[in-house]
C-alpha cells in the first residue's frame, strides 16, 4: 500500500486505534481493508511496489515470502515453527506434532535453504555492504548477529563479494 499522507488529514490514527476496542465503534477489518475510505481515492499499484520473490530492474520493494529461504539465514538451524495446516490426510502435520512433542519445537527441523534466486542473496548482502560503508551498522554488530545465529556465518564474506 502506498499512502499520500497529505490526503489523509482526516486520519486520527491513535483515536482510530482506540476505537477498535470500544463496542461496535470501529471494525478492524473495515479499517485495514480501507472500507472506511472514499473508494475514488483508492487504486491498485504496480506489483513492483511489493514484489513477492521477484527481483527485477523495476522492483521497488522486494518481499521475500518463504521463511525457509531468507537470504541472510541460509545454512542456519531453523528457529521458527512451521505453521500447521489442515489437510484431510495430514501425515506431515502429524510428524511435526510428534517431533515437537518428543524433542521440542526445533530439534530435527532442519536448516534454512539457499534462496532459489542467487540475485536476491547478492542484493541483500550488497545492501549490508552499503550500510556498513555508510556507517549505519558496524562490522561488530554483524558479527554479534552472526554469533547469535540471526545471520548466517558467512555473511561478511558475502558482503565483501557483493
Amino acid at each position: 500500500m502506498l499512502l499520500d499522507c497529505a490526503k489523509l488529514q482526516h486520519w486520527r490514527v491513535e483515536d482510530n486505534f482506540k476505537e477498535m476496542f470500544k463496542p461496535v465503534k470501529r471494525d478492524y477489518m473495515d479499517w485495514v481493508s480501507l472500507k472506511l475510505e472514499d473508494r475514488s481515492t483508492i487504486s491498485p499499484i504496480e506489483n513492483e511496489w511489493n514484489d513477492f520473490d521477484n527481483l527485477t530492474a523495476n522492483t521497488k520493494l522486494l518481499h521475500n515470502t518463504k521463511r525457509k529461504s531468507q537470504p541472510w539465514k541460509s545454512g542456519l538451524k531453523i528457529d521458527y515453527r512451521p505453521a500447521d495446516t489442515f489437510q484431510l490426510f495430514p501425515p506431515r502435520h502429524w510428524f511435526r506434532r510428534a517431533r515437537r512433542a518428543l524433542f521440542g519445537d526445533y530439534k530435527f527441523a532442519g536448516t534454512y535453504a539457499s534462496h532459489p534466486d542467487p540475485a536476491q542473496e547478492q542484493f541483500f548482502f550488497g545492501l549490508v555492504r552499503d550500510a556498513l560503508a555508510d556507517g549505519v551498522i558496524t562490522e561488530a554488530q554483524v558479527r554479534e548477529e552472526m554469533a547469535q545465529g540471526h545471520v548466517r556465518a558467512d555473511a561478511l564474506e558475502l558482503v565483501r563479494a557483493a
